[in-house]
């Protein structure tokens, strides 16, 4: 038996792998998982008392935009303090290579933050970085089609010419030789809302062969949502490539309950034999820029941040409008640049959403907003707690299966998301009756409870409510 530098002891083990949970001791060396089983008799330098917690894999966001906060707080606390051990970042057409911008980056690039300090003309240049400087967790980049636009082209209301789609394949092509797990795209934001399906085809295609993915804020998800769905399998059959529906959900009153069709359409497509996945974030409101085609659907609007009215930050849409005497249109105008939540879909669309086999969990948490959506800190101890727990919406062992075994295949996080003698020792122990998002709409920034422990690569990051320090993250490359 292999030598352990750190042996869990006592724990019930949730190995990722979608099947039942199991009584063993796990052994920890040189960053790996090395033993398993009864491991009383085995020495080691260090030992952990995991009686009466679950020790699952640490948990992977699979739609994040923590590009950035994996320089600028590197602690990664929002994701540590709820299990989260690996990040995909990159998503809906917005990564932070390979752009450096002239002035202030057009929506939705500043999503991202400011982007003076951080600026990488290539993904290598990104990649380089985040080894120079890692931190508290893994990270595996996807590249932005709509960062792409902003870097090649002088227009983003109109198709890409055949050069400017020439110069960004180029870019897709160093993003993935420098290890990018594939690209994304975000068609419904205004700055790649013009782009055909052929511009996105020209790029997919590029995707197969390399075996990355390709993940897509489509370009609809109200009434168009299935035609939004069919461009993304279109997509799929004609270049062969394995697609993501990022954030999937149904928006509007009039198209509440429709999950029901879209995940039938879906379903249809994997019988075909597409590679088709999806994730999801465990609310019914969302976040991004202040957009005027969202406010109009949304039932209620939470101003998250502005930059002209820093004041109005926190305050909902409606009361603003109310103090000014305007309608929607001038509030929007006068607050832009800003951010906000949209409370626009159904309880019951996520929770069937959350329940469809192959859902995986993302926070798509928007790590920069100084009021953020409670799902940057929460999403995952309210899969966890309050859905898998306390609604049986599906057993504990599935949702562990669907934060850490599903995205590691889909992004193909090779040694990630699975306990088992060889792989990485990310895990996660937490109480299964404590474990609970505190985070809300009101005071958004709350640690979870029931995390007691997480461990990146063997090293602890997270312990009792508090950072270690210790900053262990790797960056995760595509494997050829």
């Amino acid at each position: 038996m292999a030598e352990c530098e750190l042996i869990i002891a006592g724990g019930t083990v949730i190995d990722g792998a979608g099947g039942p949970r199991f009584a063993a001791d796990i052994g920890v060396a040189e960053g790996r998982i090395v033993a398993m089983g009864d491991l009383s008799d085995q020495p080691a330098a260090d030992r952990i008392d995991a009686a009466g917690l679950i020790v699952a894999p640490g948990f992977i966001d699979a739609h994040t935009h923590d590009d950035r906060l994996l320089f600028s707080d590197p602690t990664m606390a929002p994701k540590a303090s709820q299990g989260v051990t690996s990040v995909v970042v990159g998503n809906c057409g917005v990564s932070l290579a390979p752009y450096v911008p002239e002035g202030d980056p057009p929506p939705p690039l500043n999503l991202l933050g400011g982007h003076d300090e951080f600026c990488f003309p290539t993904v290598a240049a990104y990649a380089e970085a985040l080894e120079k400087s890692p931190a508290a967790i893994n990270a595996a980049v996807l590249a932005g089609h709509t960062t792409f636009r902003a870097a090649v082209m002088d227009d983003l209301t109109r198709a890409a010419t055949p050069d400017e789609i020439e110069a960004m394949t180029a870019l897709l092509d160093e993003a993935l030789a420098a290890g990018c797990v594939g690209l994304s795209t975000g068609t419904a934001y205004p700055a790649a809302a013009a782009a055909p399906t052929e511009e996105l085809m020209a790029l997919a295609e590029r995707l197969g062969p390399a075996g990355a993915v390709f993940t897509t804020h489509m370009r609809d998800e109200a009434d168009d949502v299935i035609p939004a769905i069919e461009e993304t399998l279109d997509i799929a059959r004609r270049a062969g490539v394995h697609v993501v529906i990022s954030h999937h959900k149904v928006c509007g009153k009039e198209n509440f309950g429709r999950s029901r069709e879209t995940l039938a359409v879906i379903e249809g497509a994997r019988a075909e034999g597409l590679d088709v996945d999806l994730d999801t974030y465990p609310y019914a409101a969302g976040s991004t820029v202040l957009l005027k085609g969202l406010v109009k659907r949304s039932k209620r609007v939470l101003i998250t941040w502005c930059e002209p009215h820093p004041e109005m930050g926190g305050r909902d849409l409606a009361d603003i409008m109310a103090e000014w005497d305007v309608d929607v249109n001038e509030a929007i105008a006068r607050l832009n640049p800003a951010g906000a939540v949209y409370f626009q879909a159904d309880e019951g669309d996520v929770q069937r959403i959350l329940a469809f086999s192959q859902t995986m969990v993302g926070s798509d948490g928007l790590p920069h907003d100084p009021r953020p959506h409670p799902r940057l800190w929460g999403a995952f101890a309210r899969v966890l707690g309050h859905y898998s727990r306390d609604l049986a919406l599906f057993s504990l062992e599935e949702a562990v299966h669907r934060m850490t075994g599903v995205p590691a295949r889909v992004f193909g996080l090779e040694g990630r998301g699975l306990i088992a003698e060889g792989a990485a020792a990310d895990l996660v122990l937490f109480d299964a009756e404590t474990i609970l998002d505190r985070s809300t709409y009101e005071d958004s920034v709350q640690q979870a409870t029931g995390i007691k422990l997480v461990m990146v690569n063997g090293q602890a990051v997270w312990r009792d409510g508090a950072t270690t320090g210790n900053r262990p993250g790797k960056l995760i490359r595509r494997k050829d």
